[in-house]
């Protein structure tokens, strides 16, 4: 190691988007992986890049790698031989002609306003003037007739435009000269839009395992379709943390032990078809941790994985983990081979739910106290670990977080009490791990699992994917599908499994998030029936949960540490 004397911190950034194409008719019904790859991912690349001291553990989910490299196939095709974009709001953006209908035109204009108010949309008054007029016709539907294309048109290019990462801004002649015209865009405009836009989706893949290959980023993967691991052993697991939680009438997921294993095994094979070797860490998916689990982790051979500071809190609570104390070490439970960092809560909230109301030398400035502080009067080999969400959390930062994140990484570099480092790095350097007799499971989600179960909607999805699950099982016994439809299945199955569809049930989540993923889950279901030949249930045709609620970060994001409780 550089120096010993240092703190050791490891900027651990997690990418993550669920699967939003309906697997059976090739469509993306929402569009957040590609902006998400032109404003975060792209950016936070650029920052690594600029600093080429600096690291940071990125983390991919399988599922998000396959849509980046779905989405730059199909930009491409559409560029070299105008195949078509299987996107609406993408295909949208290049369709020469402007949808004459008004409710298609209000569906456009709508898709147009899903953006950040104070940072993304006000920053540009020229857009801002189109969205209030936007404002308007939500309440004014019958003038949507008197709305020229050009209204479209500019709304369309505008979007795009400001979801373009600031890196992009700043670089790139082409979107610099489209954001000054500020009105009256062309058909060549949107696709100068979309030419850019695929050379972000070609080449952001590549960029990172360029970082990997310089040891810049340490690259680790989720299992496969991000579902919740745990859950899928043992629903049970949720009472460890939750002893009074409700659970759903389903008393165990079944085959859930199989199925966990498909997904590390299948996200392994795609982190390893992209980037071209075998990871050494698992971010399991939301940090969720249990003793089943981290055996299962240990015996697929990772070297590490990690959770949230609130589930080793509660671990240490244990009588039998008595002797352990303190964060800010790497663990190993009792039995495993596999080494369990945990994440520091209060100083990666801290990024993700205040710093971006402060101005960034004084963010980073007071960051970087709080390390000091821990240099200074714990004792050393410590590793201070901040994970957190590397796409939501940047659109709350003004000109997404470029101040702040170029601040960070460059003052970090520098600083004679801390190093940045890697969580593999760690385990080289041969830092102290801790044992552990005993993990209470949870994740990183105020350490309990009431995120994805727990309550009347939460639970009402565990029973409808169990049902689903029996269907699959009872279907696959008989032998009747031909191997491509078995193979067919399981891929859907592993969508219907992923953790984002219960993530958004819930009252206490926004009215349209909670729709659009609740919609969502339930066509997943649907298309996995009719995948098996079995007629899907009369309920999936009907809502079973509306959201209400306005939640801090829009409810993209959860604090570690529950304040309310």
């Amino acid at each position: 190691m550089s120096d010993n004397g240092k703190l050791k911190l490891v900027l651990c950034w997690h990418m993550h988007q669920p699967e939003y194409r309906d697997l059976q008719s090739g469509e993306f019904k929402l569009p957040w992986t590609y902006l998400h790859v032109i404003k975060d991912y792209v950016d936070m690349a650029a920052h690594l890049e600029a600093v080429p001291q600096a690291k940071a553990v990125v983390n991919f989910a399988p599922i998000l790698l396959e849509q980046i490299e779905e989405y730059a196939r199909q930009v491409n095709g559409y560029l070299h031989d105008r195949i078509s974009i299987t996107d609406p709001l993408l295909a949208a953006l290049v369709n020469p002609s402007i949808p004459a209908d008004p409710e298609e035109r209000m569906r456009l204009v709508k898709d147009c306003m899903r953006a950040n108010r104070e940072r993304q949309i006000n920053r540009y008054p020229t857009f801002k003037r189109l969205i209030e007029m936007a404002d308007w016709l939500e309440h004014h539907y019958d003038s949507l007739t008197y709305v020229n294309s050009q209204f479209i048109s500019d709304i369309l290019s505008w979007y795009h435009l400001i979801w373009m990462g600031e890196t992009i801004k700043l670089t790139d002649t082409r979107i610099k000269r489209l954001i000054e015209k500020g009105s009256g865009y062309t058909l060549h405009d949107r696709i100068e839009i979309i030419e850019v836009i695929a050379e972000q989706l070609s080449s952001i893949i590549c960029r990172y395992k360029a970082l990997a290959r310089k040891g810049q980023v340490e690259l680790s993967v989720t299992p496969y379709a991000h579902p919740i691991l745990p859950l899928l052993l043992d629903l049970n697991t949720t009472r460890e943390a939750m002893p009074d939680a409700p659970l759903p009438e389903l008393d165990v997921y079944p085959g859930g032990e199989e199925r966990v294993l498909w997904h590390i095994e299948k996200g392994v094979h795609t982190f390893k078809r992209l980037f071209g070797f075998k990871p050494k860490g698992c971010w399991p998916s939301e940090g969720s941790i249990s003793d089943q689990t981290l055996n299962i982790l240990s015996d697929f051979g990772f070297d590490w994985t990690a959770s949230g500071g609130s589930v080793l809190n509660n671990s240490l609570n244990l009588a039998e983990n008595d002797n352990a104390l303190g964060i800010h070490h790497p663990f190993k439970l009792q039995g495993t081979d596999i080494v369990c960092f945990f994440r520091d809560d209060g100083l990666s909230d801290l990024i993700g739910f205040e710093y971006s109301k402060w101005h960034a030398d004084d963010a980073v400035g007071d960051l970087i106290r709080h390390l000091e502080n821990i240099a200074d009067h714990e004792p050393n080999d410590k590793v201070v670990s901040i994970i957190m969400d590397g796409e939501n959390a940047w659109e709350y930062f003004p000109a997404n977080g470029y101040h702040f994140l170029s601040a960070l990484y460059q003052r970090l570099t520098g600083h004679p009490k801390i190093e940045l480092t890697t969580f593999s790095e760690c385990l080289e350097n041969k830092a102290e791990i801790k044992p552990l007799a005993r993990i209470v499971a949870g994740s990183w989600v105020y350490g309990t699992f009431s995120t994805w179960i727990g309550d009347a909607d939460k639970n009402r999805g565990w029973d409808m994917l169990g049902d689903v699950k029996a269907a699959f099982d009872k279907v696959i016994s008989t032998g009747r599908l031909t191997d491509q439809q078995v193979q067919q299945a399981e891929f859907q199955l592993a969508i219907c499994e992923g953790s984002d569809w219960f993530w958004w049930f819930g009252d206490y989540n926004p009215g349209e998030a909670v729709s659009n993923f609740e919609k969502q889950f339930r066509l997943n279901l649907t298309n996995l029936y009719r995948l098996l030949g079995e007629e899907p249930p009369a309920y999936l045709a009907l809502s079973f949960t509306q959201g209400s609620g306005t939640p801090a970060m829009g409810g993209a994001m959860r604090p570690g540490i529950d304040l309310y409780n």
